[in-house]
């Protein structure tokens, strides 16, 4: 399987919001992270809160590696959320990796680096593989 589109962590959303109250903090300017996946995972958008993490479940391998890119991502700065009309938004400053060499990242996960697990929150498809070579990876659908 590979990815084939974007999703949130059904599990890890519920027990942000029901009785267990994961403290996901979509403000927050330290504890957000996102890191990016090659296309060999396969994401499972039902899977438990302890397999819907960074470092566990699909997203214990398939991580990109190579010059300028360090294991588990960056931080999300600049971070907003929003609601408007019964849609919730959320954004932050557009993450880059700056000369690097990167082979054919094609998911971003986005998840709570402080929390154990570090809970997923969502995957970002980003449709096609992308790579640099000594180039600045960035990507509009990320931020």
């Amino acid at each position: 399987m590979a990815i084939s589109g974007s999703g949130i962590f059904v599990n890890n959303i519920i027990a942000a919001l029901g009785t267990t109250n994961l403290d996901i903090d979509l403000e927050s300017e330290t504890e957000i992270k996102v890191a990016l996946f090659q296309n060999s995972i396969t994401p499972d958008y039902n899977a438990s809160t302890a397999n819907a993490a960074y470092g566990a479940g699909a997203y214990a391998s398939g991580e990109v590696s190579g010059t300028g890119y360090t294991a588990g991502g960056l931080v999300l700065t600049t971070t907003t959320l929003t609601g408007s009309s019964g849609v919730m938004t959320f954004d932050s400053a557009d993450p880059s990796w700056a000369s690097s060499t990167i082979t054919n990242a094609r998911g971003a996960l986005i998840y709570n680096n402080v929390l154990n697990p570090k809970s997923g929150v969502l995957l970002v498809d980003l449709v096609s593989d992308y790579s640099t070579s000594n180039g600045t990876f960035p990507d509009h659908r990320l931020g």
